[in-house]
C-alpha cells in the first residue's frame, strides 16, 4: 500500500517532516480499516490512496503561508484535503477547520485527530455556520459555482479560495462567472496532468 514515489514528494518537493509522514501512514491504515465498515472514500481508490488522495490533498501547502491565519475545508469528508493539510501544519496559532456534514465522517475525523494528536476543528454543515478564515480549500464538495457561492456569502472577511478540479476546470469556470468574475489563476496538479487547481482571490 505505500508508495515511495509519493512519500518522496511529500517529503523532498513538498516539506512535509518524516514525522508527519509518519502520521499519514497511520491515518491511511485507520481509514483502510474504518472503509471495511463505512464508505468513507470509494473502494476502487484504496489502492492508489497515496496519490490519489493524499499527494492530491497535500499539494495545496504550496499556496498557503501556515505562518499566520486559518484555514477551513468545505466538505472533508474522510479528510481530504483539509486533515492532510492540518498533519502539515506545526504553528499552534494556525487553525485547521473541517467541515463535514456526515456525521459517520466526522466520527472518523475526530477519532483520528485524537490518535494521531492533530490539532484540528471538525465541524458540521457549513451551511449552519459563519466562517472566519483565511483560505478555503474545497475538494470534492460541489460544483465551483456552489462553492464560489458558500465562499462568497458564508466567508467573513476576503479570503483565497483554493479549489481542486478535474479536466472540466474550464467549463466549470465558465459556469460559474455567469453572475460574477473572480480574480483567478490555475496551477496545475502534480497528480494529475489534466486537473488543475484554481485559486480565487475573493474580496469583501
Amino acid at each position: 500500500m505505500q508508495n515511495k514515489y509519493a512519500i518522496n514528494i511529500l517529503h523532498n518537493q513538498l516539506n512535509y517532516s518524516i514525522k508527519s509522514i509518519e502520521k499519514i501512514e497511520i491515518f491511511i491504515n485507520e481509514l483502510i480499516s474504518e472503509n471495511k465498515k463505512y464508505n468513507l472514500i470509494s473502494k476502487s481508490t484504496e489502492i492508489d490512496i497515496w496519490n490519489r488522495h493524499i499527494l492530491d490533498s497535500a499539494q495545496l501547502v504550496k499556496f498557503i503561508d501556515f505562518s499566520k491565519g486559518s484555514l477551513s475545508d468545505l466538505g472533508s469528508g474522510a479528510g481530504f484535503p483539509g486533515f492532510v493539510l492540518a498533519i502539515f501544519n506545526e504553528n499552534e496559532s494556525f487553525h485547521v477547520k473541517l467541515y463535514e456534514k456526515s456525521p459517520v465522517k466526522r466520527a472518523f475525523l475526530e477519532k483520528v485527530s485524537k490518535i494521531l494528536s492533530i490539532k484540528v476543528e471538525i465541524r458540521g454543515n457549513v451551511y449552519d455556520e459563519i466562517i472566519d478564515t483565511d483560505y478555503v480549500v474545497s475538494r470534492a464538495f460541489k460544483k465551483l459555482e456552489a462553492v464560489i457561492q458558500v465562499s462568497r456569502e458564508i466567508v467573513k472577511k476576503s479570503h483565497k479560495l483554493i479549489v481542486l478540479k478535474g479536466q472540466n476546470a474550464q467549463e466549470d469556470l465558465k459556469k460559474a462567472f455567469k453572475k460574477k468574475k473572480y480574480a483567478y489563476k490555475f496551477e496545475d496538479s502534480i497528480t494529475d496532468k489534466d486537473s488543475k487547481i484554481i485559486i480565487f482571490d475573493i474580496k469583501k
